[in-house]
């Protein structure tokens, strides 16, 4: 039997997230929008239900593409308030809207998100070495400063607990336990 993260050994769905999402470095900007209103809208909440509701996220806001969500007006927010597939509390809901501006905002200056929000790791995965879930941060120098930098450009929902979870999901710091199969299946994959 696999070991797995301390975190990911009850619930199917958490499983397979954690084993073959989690932790993978990702550098499509549609996806890493995603990454970011999903961590955002978990804020009080529970990965759990956000992963939930993932699919429904995706279907309402337009698969996270960030030049639709960017536009999206009054009457857009209300039908979003009004869909029980996703988390609508309004701050969360506008926040996307926000997002998806600064993200483009971000592509035209510096070409991609991507190029942008990996430089916070100097652009490779950092490789921590966890050997127990207590002994792993919930922010880091480097997500305070992603945080601070958002924050300037107008992103909301990205203080620096957000900001770490979000660089976990999306790879750019490998947080599972020294212990767990993917730790070092993602340090060879990603040195």
């Amino acid at each position: 039997m696999k070991k797995r993260c301390l975190w990911a050994k009850k619930d199917p769905l958490i499983i397979e997230y954690h084993d073959k999402e989690w932790g993978v470095p990702v550098h499509d900007d549609q996806r890493l929008f995603e990454f970011l209103i999903l961590e955002g809208a978990q804020a009080g909440l529970s990965w759990t239900t956000i992963l939930r509701k993932r699919d429904n996220y995706r279907e309402a806001f337009d698969d996270f593409d960030p030049a639709k969500v960017a536009v999206y007006d009054d009457h857009k927010i209300e039908e979003l308030r009004k869909n029980a597939g996703i988390v609508r509390n309004r701050l969360k809901i506008a926040s996307a809207i926000t997002n998806a501006q600064a993200v483009l905002e971000i592509q035209r200056e510096f070409k991609s998100f991507d190029s942008y929000i990996w430089k916070f790791v100097g652009g490779k995965p950092i490789q921590n070495r966890w050997k127990n879930l207590q002994d792993v941060p919930s922010s880091t120098r480097e997500s305070e400063n992603m945080s601070l930098d958002l924050k300037k450009i107008g992103f909301k929902f990205v203080g620096p607990t957000i900001c770490y979870a979000f660089m976990q999901a999306v790879g750019m710091v490998n947080d599972h336990t020294t212990d767990c199969f993917r730790h070092l299946e993602l340090l060879k994959d990603h040195p």
